[in-house]
């Protein structure tokens, strides 16, 4: 066509049709620029082409960022590279905390075995599995992970989508006592309509017998019970537990019940829990219930696994027992101990003195073996005074006004004042002074000299034949330990676990020690009131080593 025969409207439509496509180009330059499209089908001389975006990774980073699923992409390594926020939000953390930290952190000791399976499967090809995920408190939440490849700019990576299945989960159960309900409707309806063989409804009725036994037996028990799956899901609870917590099934089946635990106790009973699934080792844990009322409750709570032919569990039985009423008791035991304790300390003093006096009379002849007993009841009542101390010191403890003035100590001297007493109450054994740096700490005297003479005495109890003891002192940067170290009769792996414990002795045939198990305990609360560490190493047979570490005064 001639352009100077065009007229002016056809120029005019001409100009609006090449106006049109710039606009729709322009368009498409913004999209590519903004992440919009992540793909363009362009017409050429061989056909149509399919041109792919690396800047397109906006538009799913959005996409991503909008899910109500949790979205995480691991290198090789198990880093999180990426996470979106819905992710950080499940596990109870900022989003700035979760990317660069192992994706197994969150990952519990029950799922870690399935977990590594998918992650390794992962990287062949796409995957998808149920596991659990725990949050920084220690919550348990059971999720659908999905697995696949992306490779990006900086190399081959996994993308991980976690689908939150709690409420899925709890959906499972309520169609599980649904269809319970539903089973039992369809056995009675057989029974009575007489549509089954003789044989078939014997054994239904001798299990529906069993059934009905242990729901009554159960039902009528004063603890609350439970029975769980291997994987620690709970299916069943008696009406105790319903009554207490005033809660439905589908409330706390599976792993619901973490709403009725204390929050303070919560850590270590799923600890406990999880080791006991395990390990099949018995679950045993002291912890508080959420009552009804929104009152706690102390409950001993124990479960045992029942295993099948094969010796695999097949579910295990649990109860917990209301031991409120005992915790009180101890307390009111407590103060009963303090009072007698109390009571005694003044006939006491008055008898050391009377004892004292009588042993330094010396207008008349006092025979040998008189000047004898006087000295052995001289013994005895400083050792009943030691016991009535102790007592004491228990009952301060529990009352929490076991208070004393902080002052600055020389180490030093403090041990130097520890090894004369020792030497003289203990002269058949050897003392080796190892503590003769100057190491200053902030502290009370008399007490962390309390601290010392326990772990003197212990000592010497427990190495009747090697009589070599050791006291040492030690700085690591700004920490300073004091230990004393025997070469006796050791402490076993059980031993060490309760050594602590208040009225917890060491018993052994050969050297039966006296004493009321306090001595450690009291020790235990006076270093942890010094914000210190308290411990022991030990091997049974090669001796111990009992230690506690303390700030060092610098300058």
């Amino acid at each position: 066509m001639n352009p100077a025969k065009l007229t002016y409207d056809e120029l005019l439509k001409g100009f609006r049709e090449l106006q049109f496509q710039l606009d729709e180009a322009n368009d498409t330059i913004d999209a590519i620029r903004n992440g919009q499209v992540d793909a363009l089908i362009v017409k050429d001389d061989t056909g149509h082409q399919l041109y792919t975006l690396k800047t397109a990774d906006q538009t799913y980073r959005v996409f991503i960022e909008k899910m109500n699923e949790g979205a995480v992409t691991l290198n090789t390594e198990g880093i999180i590279l990426y996470s979106n926020s819905r992710f950080a939000t499940m596990m109870n953390m900022p989003l700035e905390r979760v990317i660069g930290l192992r994706f197994e952190t969150f990952i519990p000791e029950i799922s870690a075995e399935r977990f590594n399976y998918m992650i390794n499967n992962g990287w062949e090809e796409d995957c998808k599995g149920e596991i659990l995920l725990v949050d920084k408190n220690g919550h348990l939440t059971p999720c659908l992970l999905s697995c696949t490849t992306l490779s990006l700019d900086e190399g081959l990576s996994l993308s991980l989508i976690l689908t939150d299945l709690t409420t899925q989960k709890e959906a499972e159960w309520e169609l599980k006592v649904k269809n319970d309900q539903l089973v039992a409707a369809q056995a009675e309806t057989k029974k009575l309509n007489n549509e089954l063989e003789d044989t078939v409804k014997e054994r239904t009725k001798d299990l529906l017998i069993s059934r009905e036994h242990f729901k009554l037996l159960s039902d009528n028990i004063p603890q609350m019970s439970w029975t769980n799956l291997p994987d620690g899901e709970i299916d069943f609870f008696n009406q105790q537990w319903y009554n207490y917590t005033g809660l439905r099934f589908t409330e706390t089946a599976g792993w619901g019940w973490q709403r009725v635990v204390h929050p303070d106790d919560l850590a270590v009973t799923i600890d406990k829990y999880v080791h006991s699934l395990k390990t099949g080792a018995v679950f045993e844990v002291e912890n508080r219930y959420l009552r009804w009322d929104g009152k706690y409750r102390w409950h001993l709570n124990r479960a045992m696994p029942l295993k099948g032919d094969n010796g695999e569990i097949v579910f295990w039985v649990g109860t917990a027992t209301d031991i409120e009423d005992q915790k009180q008791e101890m307390e009111r035991k407590d103060e009963f101990i303090g009072v007698a304790s109390h009571e005694l300390k003044t006939p006491l003093t008055s008898l050391k003195g009377y004892i004292q006096l009588i042993s330094g009379y010396n207008k008349e002849h006092v025979p040998p073996v008189v000047k004898q007993y006087i000295e052995k009841a001289g013994i005895a009542v400083n050792k009943l005074q030691r016991l009535v101390n102790d007592l004491l010191d228990v009952s301060k403890i529990h009352a929490g006004r076991l208070e004393y003035a902080i002052e600055e100590v020389h180490l030093r001297d403090l041990v130097a004042t520890s090894l004369e007493n020792a030497q003289h109450m203990y002269p058949q054994h050897e003392f080796e002074n190892q503590a003769t740096a100057p190491f200053k700490i902030t502290g009370n005297a008399e007490r962390l000299e309390q601290v010392v003479m326990n772990f003197i005495n212990n000592a010497v109890k427990y190495s009747q034949l090697n009589k070599k003891i050791i006291i040492k002192t030690e700085a690591n940067d700004s920490i300073v330990r004091l230990s004393v170290t025997d070469f006796g009769i050791g402490l076993s792996a059980g031993q060490i676990e309760r050594i602590f414990e208040r009225f917890y002795r060491v018993e052994d045939q050969k050297f039966m020690a006296s004493g009321l198990g306090m001595g450690l305990y009291i020790s235990t609360e006076i270093i942890n009131n010094h914000n210190g560490k308290i411990g022991v190493e030990s091997e049974l047979g090669k001796g111990a080593t009992f230690y506690f570490e303390l700030p060092i005064i610098v300058g």
